[in-house]
């Protein structure tokens, strides 16, 4: 009996600290979005960071991200030494005060993303799409990209 409560004691302190983890990031969260409200200058410096799905197919790298509520000529995607970056801006297209807002969790400005690419890609046939707010970038492989398999004993 005296290992349970051992037991119980630990796991309740365990998660005692997690709630206090939790309570300082929603502080951290709740004086950003002060801030936010109390500082259009604030705002106008900031520089949101989009989030991004980066897979491989046998012949394209592929970068998935959701941008919604941005037009296709908001967005720039560009490629050098190799590394892609994705900039946008996500305009508002109405006025509200900060004092009229009872949560303000959207976030409205400029933003980017800038990724090292890991493998050599060919910069001439990139394409990227913009459908249903899910952007779509496709940069197909360098032919010295791709992978050979090569069967022991045979003759390159």
């Amino acid at each position: 009996m005296a290992k349970d409560k051992n037991l119980i004691n630990k796991l309740m302190g365990t998660q005692a600290v997690e709630q206090k983890v939790e309570e300082d990031e929603e502080t951290e969260q709740d004086e950003v979005v002060n801030q936010a409200q109390n500082s259009e200058d604030w705002l106008s410096e900031y520089e949101g960071q989009l989030t991004i799905d980066m897979y491989q197919t046998k012949d394209n790298v592929i970068i998935k991200s959701t941008i919604a509520g941005v037009k296709p000529e908001d967005i720039d995607v560009t490629i050098a030494n190799d590394m892609v970056t994705i900039r946008g801006e996500r305009k508002r297209d109405f006025d509200a005060e900060a004092s009229d807002y009872f949560y303000q969790e959207c976030y409205w400005g400029s933003f980017s993303r800038s990724v090292v690419l890991p493998v050599d890609v060919d910069i001439e046939n990139v394409s990227a799409d913009l459908k249903d707010g899910i952007l779509t970038v496709i940069l197909p492989k360098a032919a010295k990209a791709k992978a050979k398999k090569v069967k022991v004993g045979s003759r390159v």
